[in-house]
């Protein structure tokens, strides 16, 4: 039995396990589950535009690269780049053969890497013949004497090493990749295309037609539901999901039953119950009049709707009267609190809070025509939605990793602004045209000021990164206050921003990149 890993090459589709189109999410905690398969995982993406540029996985135990977009995070390209640590097969024929032992050496340890297949091996058994590549050349500014020859077929291409001076545009090139003037193949891709010559044209923006997860890609998986591609912020506290192959669900803030969100997006990964308490200082007391949404100051962002849902109050110093009152209040509360629970949807990228009814939150000032009316608190007793939050899943973030990303977009005519704004959206553009779209929609100057102030939180501090936010005093941006190797060094994953406008909180990390997004 041969203790190398193998995995079966699907030209335009995948490798193995990996399918084009997965997600990184699902693609990284596959592969994070199988150590012993996949010991060493080299994540490098931008620090300055993790959004907009490729992520990119090396695995240099296993001699292959995965490329990702950075705007939907799915996977766009499978290269390998060792044919000497993998037994790759192609219609159960082996492109190399390897040795019966594998490579005792370390996978970071400098070592020559395994010849591919030659290019009679490729032409004559494996894939058969195609029409002529593509030849680069070597780079002037570095002595080489060896070009490289990119031979494509559909979603798959091999790149050959060939000398220089024995190019010949008229020549044909199955007599110079058959001579000794070609070398074996160095690498081969992976990809969704006719040829590598027209994939890389729009390699990372091509539309994907398989599904983000690998569940839903496997046969035989038709029960698992169907995975949402675009989350529409409508205002009011709407929601519209946009799904692959479904019809768009309406998530209404204060009205979706627990039994709505199961029958919709299937049953939940994982249910948390908040038990923590420390930020109800932050809270109005339950026995004080309610804010109302005519004024928009501070409140909306900076107290419940931001806090997890704790009814619990602070207690003071009160007349006998206002202490029953706090009392039977705390019974209640508590009693209130064992109910609600977020609902984590890992592989949809989001978390539900469910609650009772509260005010929703106001429209957009300028929206032309109401697309939902107003929610209606029919029964304060039922539990329904009342907060959804969108995370990004931001390389280098404190929970990078734990959602797959969620992509987002403010609805424009809602909002009566012609500017994007969506997931990919600097946090910097969406606070100006929020600002201008809210602008004289408050109190006060001074409200106005209070709402735009930013809380500064530290994740780092919690016992886990969904059990708390810790509040701090300064926004720190020295660099010794960054833990070497917790993939902080790119984002200052730990300590984030929290800026709100009515109807929304942004999570906003240090490379003006949203983390995440709550709706209320």
């Amino acid at each position: 039995m041969s203790k190398y890993l193998s995995l079966q090459i699907h030209p335009g589709r995948g490798l193995g396990f990996l399918v084009l189109g997965a997600s990184l999410h699902d693609v990284l905690s596959r592969l994070k589950a199988q150590p012993h398969l996949y010991p060493t995982i080299d994540i490098s993406y931008s620090r300055n535009q993790p959004l907009i540029a490729p992520i990119i996985l090396t695995l240099p135990a296993n001699g292959f690269r995965l490329r990702f977009d950075g705007p939907d995070q799915r996977l766009r390209l499978i290269e390998v780049l060792d044919f000497g640590k993998t037994q790759l097969t192609y219609k159960n024929i082996d492109l190399v053969k390897l040795s019966e032992e594998p490579a005792t050496a370390s996978a970071n340890a400098p070592h020559a890497s395994q010849q591919g297949p030659a290019f009679r091996h490729v032409y004559n058994r494996l894939m058969g013949p195609t029409f002529p590549g593509e030849y680069l050349p070597p780079n002037k500014d570095v002595k080489q004497d060896m070009g490289l020859y990119i031979l494509s077929y559909p979603g798959i291409a091999f790149t050959f090493p060939l000398q220089h001076a024995a190019w010949s545009a008229s020549a044909d090139f199955v007599s110079l990749l058959s001579s000794s003037a070609a070398a074996p193949t160095k690498s081969l891709a992976i990809f969704n295309g006719a040829s590598w010559h027209e994939a890389r044209q729009e390699l990372f923006t091509r539309p994907c037609l398989s599904a983000r997860s690998l569940a839903l890609s496997m046969k035989g998986k038709e029960h698992q539901p169907d995975e949402v591609d675009l989350v529409h912020v409508c205002g009011s506290g709407v929601l519209e999901l946009s799904r692959r192959s479904s019809a768009p669900f309406r998530i209404v803030l204060g009205e979706t039953t627990e039994q709505d969100l199961v029958a919709e997006l299937g049953p939940p990964d994982a249910i948390y119950h908040k038990n923590d308490h420390r930020l109800s200082i932050h809270k109005p007391r339950r026995r004080d009049q309610r804010p109302s949404h005519g004024s928009y100051g501070a409140s909306p962002a900076k107290s419940e709707d931001f806090l997890e849902a704790d009814h619990s109050s602070a207690h003071t110093t009160t007349d006998d009267s206002d202490a029953e009152d706090d009392a039977d209040q705390r019974d209640d509360d508590q009693s209130q609190s064992s109910a609600k629970c977020f609902y984590n949807y890992f592989h949809h990228g989001f978390d539900v809070f469910i609650s009772y009814p509260s005010t929703p939150s106001p429209p957009f000032p300028h929206a032309r025509s109401p697309t939902h009316p107003p929610p209606t608190i029919k029964a304060i007793d039922r539990l329904v939605a009342t907060k959804m939050l969108l995370h990004g899943n931001v390389p280098g973030s404190y929970p990078f990793n734990r959602y797959r990303r969620s992509r987002w977009a403010i609805d424009c005519e809602a909002t009566g602004t012609s500017a994007d704004l969506n997931s990919e959206t600097c946090f910097s553009e969406l606070s100006h045209e929020l600002r201008n779209i809210w602008k004289g929609n408050y109190a006060s100057d001074e409200a106005e000021k209070a709402a735009q102030h930013a809380i500064v939180l530290d994740r780092d501090w919690g016992d886990s990164p969904g059990s708390s936010y810790e509040v701090l005093e300064g926004w720190e941006d020295g660099e010794k206050t960054r833990k070497k190797g917790s993939g902080q060094e790119g984002c200052g994953s730990g300590t984030t921003q929290i800026f709100g406008f009515p109807g929304m909180l942004f999570e906003v990390l240090k490379n003006d990149a949203v983390s995440c997004l709550t709706v209320y």
